[in-house]
């Protein structure tokens, strides 16, 4: 395990050996993984094709594959072409025909405090239901659903339902407004919108079916819409408005459907959604994904990462379907696997700030996957309020999203996982699917903040500008050199801005160029060091804004930062940091002397040049309601300009706080 040596430092205080110096042996409770890990390794090393077909070959095929990877026009691949599944059916009829239909599938904890568990049985036969429906409404092979709900069940049931019938599903977060809505639903032509009445956030009902009403309006866009009929959930009780021959309640036509239905097989390349992204253009991609390789390679991630064992864990990834860490780890990985999860609807702090850790007692959870943004709204809190809870039964850490910066990393271990879970920290993209890069299990010896090493059957390499590799201890470009099973298949209906953003840069050696730079260190384990697009230049020298985030946080008195670079006459960019102080720490001290010495801690961490030009002492970041620091509105404010669009904010409030503190 890691140290903790301790040194006092030029302030006087006392720090111990820095977190990202630190290493950490694979537990002795997972040394039966070590050696099955380490075969995987070999087996794909060997024959990475054999490898990914062994994984497929996990999954239920109506119609075997003979043909692994067509590459014949790349950058267009073809997996288990000429195979046959259906996605619904791995993910539900067989897990009951192998008699485990009494397994609870579905742990849901509403935000007020209602409940449902939901066993495989019991969702295979609403999903045959809503299959039976949508058929009923003309939804049939290729067709569009445009999904619009809160975390609840009935998300869940609508996007296997879709899956099912060979329709492709575009789930949009429910934090997105009428605009965002209506542009996803005319870009891919949908016929069908599932929503609900509202969900709960908060502590009260967030409405969603006036967002579809307003979207789907001529008065918005001046078009016909191509929705034919809005499904609605009636989960909040709030007041909607109707239109008789377009709307239908769902639980009027769930209760009125048959619940037979058949599953018909579909080819491996099949379409299964479209996840929009945000495009450098303004114009959203439409990030498409089809079935046979992407369910293979969720289920085994899911698997290997997550150590998952379906028989005994109970499993929380805490993202929302709307992202596509919510489709990849809740949708269609863990039910692939039939696995036990948690599904929550609410937000971490309601009613109380130690909700998260409430349900992870009370439903014994094992294996809980989130992101570092939360890890570190919560180290913000303190180590008090998860200490209330019995969080003994996790096993295994994830986090996903972003880098995870050391300190949350250490915090994150010894707090919520008491030093006993180890601890995955995953990259990977909308684009490619599923995990790419993560520790395994016992097997890795893991480095607080690194990403460690790409997955077996997984080829990366870190490159500079001409695609040369840059070898061991030098940062660079993060490049995928050869295809992947869960990789995007294009850009919804527009295949060149396909090759233009992912493949142009590299065409010549076939590279998928990630937009993420990163670094192998001296033991050749990988370091991400963020959007490419996140780099600033001071005075010639280009810095990233994620590598003095992690300097910022790892200052004992913060708890989180965002590092933007700012216009500056003189150097061309300097460095405007936004930081939220621990509570604990800022009682002790003045605001104004803390931001001094962060200014000299960044310089003693990584140069004078990285020094901010300016600290900025902060209660709140501005963050969507993914988690997502919006680093666009803070560069507004440190460059003095009004700020602006802030309507996809979690809380567009904060950016006035914001701007008043600085001005």
């Amino acid at each position: 395990m890691g140290t903790s040596e301790t040194a006092p430092s030029s302030t006087g205080r006392i720090d111990r050996l820095p977190a990202s110096a630190q290493r950490f042996a694979p537990s002795a409770d997972f040394t039966a993984n070590a050696v099955a890990h380490a075969d995987l390794y070999a087996k794909a090393e060997a024959n990475r094709e054999g490898f990914w077909a062994d994984q497929a070959r996990e999954l239920h095929w109506h119609k075997p594959f003979t043909e692994v990877l067509d590459w014949s026009t790349p950058p267009f691949a073809r997996w288990f072409a000429d195979g046959e599944l259906n996605v619904a059916y791995n993910c539900l009829d067989r897990h009951v025909l192998a008699g485990n239909g009494d397994r609870a599938a579905l742990l849901w904890e509403g935000e007020p405090g209602d409940e449902r568990r939901i066993t495989y049985a019991e969702l295979t036969d609403e999903v045959k239901r809503l299959a039976n429906v949508l058929e009923g409404l003309g939804i049939g092979h290729g067709d569009r659903v445009v999904i619009y709900l809160p975390m609840i069940p009935e998300a869940i049931s609508a996007m296997l339902a879709v899956a099912r019938v060979g329709a492709i599903h575009s789930v949009v977060f429910g934090g997105f407004a009428a605009d965002s809505l209506r542009a996803r639903i005319d870009d891919a032509a949908a016929k069908l919108v599932i929503t609900a009445d509202g969900g709960y956030r908060k502590g009260k009902v967030s409405p969603l079916k006036p967002a579809v009403d307003q979207a789907l309006s001529d008065s918005g866009s001046g078009a016909q819409t191509s929705v034919e009929h809005v499904l609605v959930v009636r989960r909040g009780g709030n007041d909607v408005g109707w239109v008789e021959g377009r709307d239908l309640w769902w639980h009027d036509t769930i209760t009125q459907a048959s619940p037979e239905h058949r599953a018909q097989p579909f080819p491996a390349e099949n379409p299964l959604f479209i996840l929009y992204t945000s495009g450098t253009t303004g114009k959203p991609k439409g990030i498409l994904h089809t079935s046979g390789g992407y369910l293979t390679q969720v289920a085994f991630t899911n698997r290997a990462v997550h150590d998952l064992h379906p028989d005994t864990d109970v499993y929380w990834c805490t993202a929302d379907i709307g992202w596509i860490t919510g489709h990849s780890y809740v949708a269609y990985g863990p039910l692939a696997n039939g696995a036990t999860q948690v599904l929550y609807e609410g937000t971490p702090d309601t009613p109380h700030p130690g909700r998260w850790w409430e349900i992870v007692e009370k439903y014994r959870v094992s294996v809980l996957y989130t992101a570092p943004t939360a890890i570190r709204s919560f180290m913000k809190l303190g180590r008090a309020i998860p200490n209330r809870f019995d969080l003994s039964s996790l096993r295994v850490l994830g986090s996903v999203g972003e880098p995870i910066n050391p300190e949350a990393w250490i915090w994150y271990h010894e707090v919520i996982g008491d030093t006993k879970a180890p601890i995955v920290d995953t990259w990977w993209q909308t684009e490619t699917g599923a995990v790419m890069i993560s520790p395994l299990p016992g097997v890795t010896e893991t480095k607080p903040g690194s990403a460690q090493v790409p997955l077996p059957g997984i080829s990366i390499d870190v490159v500079d500008q001409s695609g040369a590799p840059v070898g061991n201890g030098n940062g660079g470009l993060l490049v995928i050199t050869a295809p992947w099973p869960s990789m995007l298949r294009g850009i919804w209906g527009d295949p060149q801005r396909f090759v233009e953003t992912y493949w142009e840069k590299f065409r010549a050696q076939g590279y998928y160029f990630a937009g993420d730079g990163a670094r192998f260190d001296e033991d050749g384990d990988l370091w991400l060091l963020g959007r490419v697009d996140d780099v600033m230049n001071v005075s010639g020298h280009r810095l990233s804004t994620a590598e003095i985030e992690s300097a910022l946080v790892a200052h004992e008195a913060t708890a989180e930062a965002a590092v933007v670079g700012a216009s500056d006459e003189t150097t061309g960019q300097a460095v405007a940091a936004f930081v939220i102080l621990k509570q604990s720490y800022l009682a002790e001290h003045s605001a104004e002397g803390l931001a001094q010495q962060l200014r000299l801690w960044v310089g003693e961490q990584i140069g004078p040049i990285a020094r901010p030009r300016d600290v900025y002492i902060v209660s709140e970041l501005p963050k969507t309601r993914s988690g997502k620091i919006m680093r666009r509105l803070l560069r507004d404010v440190a460059e003095g300009r009004e700020v602006g669009d802030t309507t996809t904010l979690a809380d567009a409030s904060v950016m006035t706080v914001i701007a008043a503190n600085v001005r």
